[in-house]
C-alpha cells in the first residue's frame, strides 16, 4: 500500500519539487523530479544509503551495496575493474546454456493456455548469477527444490517486512518472533553455502599454483570457467593488500542478490509488455530475424552490438516498470535543493517509477514506445530523467552485466516463441517491494513463432 500512495501522490503533485512525509519521527523527501534527484545523486558528499538499508547489513555485511564512506570507495575502485567488457564476455556461455534450457521449459507451454512465466525466468537468473558469480552451477531450473534458492527468496521477503515493520527493527526484540527466528536460519543457509564455495575456490587456485610450481598442475583457467569469485580472489588495493575472506563474501552475497532479481524482473515485465503490444513485437521480430536469420546458434558479443532495437524495448521497459521502485540515501549534511534546505538526517526516497513517468521528458508516461530511446529522440533529455541503474558516483555496478543478460534472454525466447498477453494493467497487482514485482504474477501465451507471427 505504501507503494500505492506514493504512485497516488507523486502523481497528484507534479507541480511540486518534492514531498515531505513522516516515517515515525523521521522526516522523508521524496523526490521525483530529474532536477531535484540530480543534486542528490551527483553529489560525491550524499552517498550515505538509508538507515533501511541497514537491514541488509547481516546478509550482506558491508559489500558495495551497504558500505559508504573510504570503505566504499576503496571497494568500488578494486572492483571496477571486474566488471571490464571483456570479462564480461567470459560469462556469455553460461548465459546462453541457461537461457537455452529455459527454453526448453518453455516448450510444453506453446499452444497451450496462459501461464504465470515470473518463476521460470527468476530460477534462469538465478542460475545464471550463482555460476558467474561463484562459479557454481545449482541446477535451480531443473531443481527447484535447492536449499539455497528457497533461503535467498525467503531472506528477500524477510528483509522488506523487516523494513516496513518497526518492532521488527531492534535485534533483540526481533528474534522473539518468528520471523527474526526465521531469518536467522535463512542466514546460516545462505552465508554456509558461500564460505564453502568461496574456501573450495580458493584451495583449488592454491592447489593450481603449487602444481604449476612442480609442473604437475591443470591450469585453472582451462578446468573451469572463470567467475566474479576468482577474479575477487585475486583483486588487490592500491597498497596491494588482498581482500579477506570475509569481505569476498560480502560481495559475492551482494551480487547473489542484487544481480537475479533485478534482471529476472525486468525480462518478465518486458515479455508482458511485448505481449502487450504486437506492433512493438513484430518490429523486434524484424531485427531478430536480421541477425539470426533462422538459426538457433548462441548470442555472441557482435550480435549483442547489432540488436539495437531490442536495447531500447529493455530500456523502455525499464522506464515504465524500473526493476527498482525505491532509491533511498540519508543525507549526512544540510543540503540545498532546488532552493529548499533539506536538513541532515533526512531520509531521501528517490522514486524511478513516479520520475519515469514525468510528461515533460516522456510524452504519454503509461505508452510503451521504444523509440524514445532512439539516439535522435533521446538528445536534449535531462540526463536523470531516467535513472533505472541509479546514476552518479553510486551508480549500479552490474548495469552492462544486467543489459547482456536480458539481451541473451530475451533475445533467445523470442527467437522461438510469440507471445500473447491479456492482463490489463490494473490486473497486474504492482507491488514495490525491494524489486517492483507482479502480486498476480505474469500471465502469457506462447505460439511457436514464424515469419507471419502477427
Amino acid at each position: 500500500e505504501f507503494f500505492q500512495q506514493m504512485i497516488y501522490y507523486t502523481g497528484r503533485n507534479r507541480h511540486v519539487p518534492m514531498l515531505k512525509l513522516w516515517l515515525g519521527t523521521v522526516p522523508v523527501m521524496a523526490m521525483f523530479k530529474a532536477e531535484t534527484i540530480e543534486v542528490i545523486l551527483t553529489s560525491s558528499k550524499q552517498i550515505d544509503k538509508s538507515y533501511l538499508y541497514t537491514f541488509l547489513q547481516p546478509w550482506l555485511g558491508l559489500g558495495l551495496l551497504t558500505s559508504t564512506g573510504n570503505k566504499w570507495r576503496s571497494r568500488r575502485k578494486m572492483l571496477t575493474s571486474t566488471f571490464h567488457f571483456t570479462i564480461l564476455e567470459d560469462f556469455l556461455d553460461v548465459m546462453n546454456e541457461q537461457a537455452n534450457i529455459l527454453v526448453n521449459k518453455l516448450e510444453k507451454h506453446v499452444d497451450g493456455e496462459k501461464f504465470n512465466c515470473f518463476f521460470y525466468i527468476t530460477l534462469c537468473a538465478l542460475d545464471i548469477i550463482c555460476e558467474t558469480a561463484m562459479g557454481k552451477n545449482i541446477d535451480a531450473q531443473t531443481n527447484d527444490d535447492s536449499e539455497y534458492v528457497h533461503a535467498v527468496y525467503r531472506m528477500s521477503d524477510l528483509v522488506h517486512r523487516r523494513m516496513k515493520t518497526i518492532w521488527f527493527w531492534h535485534d533483540v526484540l526481533y528474534l522473539l518472533f518468528k520471523d527474526g527466528r526465521d531469518h536467522r536460519r535463512n542466514l546460516k543457509i545462505l552465508h554456509n553455502f558461500t564460505t564453502n564455495v568461496i574456501n573450495e575456490r580458493a584451495n583449488e587456485i592454491k592447489r593450481d599454483e603449487e602444481g604449476k610450481s612442480d609442473g604437475k598442475g591443470m591450469n585453472l583457467s582451462k578446468r573451469k570457467r572463470k567467475a566474479f569469485l576468482d577474479l575477487l580472489l585475486n583483486v588487490m588495493d592500491d597498497e596491494g593488500n588482498k581482500l579477506s575472506l570475509e569481505a569476498i563474501r560480502e560481495e559475492v552475497d551482494t551480487f547473489m542478490f542484487e544481480g537475479h532479481d533485478t534482471t529476472a524482473a525486468a525480462i518478465n515485465w518486458a515479455l508482458y509488455l511485448l505481449g502487450c503490444y504486437p506492433d512493438v513485437q513484430k518490429k523486434l521480430d524484424n531485427e531478430l530475424d536480421e541477425v539470426f536469420g533462422n538459426s538457433d546458434r548462441p548470442v555472441t558479443s557482435e550480435d549483442l552490438k547489432k540488436l539495437k532495437y531490442l536495447e531500447c524495448v529493455i530500456k523502455e521497459t525499464l522506464r515504465i516498470f524500473p526493476s527498482v521502485p525505491f532509491i533511498a540515501r540519508g543525507l549526512n549534511e544540510d543540503c540545498d535543493v532546488g532552493g529548499y534546505k533539506v536538513v541532515k538526517g533526512s531520509q531521501i526516497l528517490i522514486i524511478p517509477y513516479a520520475l519515469h513517468r514525468d510528461p515533460k521528458y516522456f510524452p504519454d508516461p503509461e505508452e510503451f514506445k521504444p523509440e524514445r530511446f532512439f539516439p535522435e529522440n533521446s538528445m536534449g533529455r535531462h540526463p536523470y530523467a531516467y535513472v533505472p541503474f541509479s546514476a552518479g558516483p553510486r551508480n549500479c555496478i552490474g548495469q552492462r552485466f544486467a543489459m547482456m543478460e536480458e539481451k541473451v534472454i530475451l533475445s533467445c525466447i523470442l527467437r522461438h516463441f510469440w507471445v500473447e498477453s491479456n492482463q490489463k494493467r490494473e490486473e497486474l497487482g504492482l507491488t514495490g517491494e525491494l524489486i517492483l514485482r507482479p502480486l498476480n504474477g505474469i500471465w502469457i501465451k506462447l505460439k511457436r513463432r514464424n515469419i507471419d507471427a502477427s
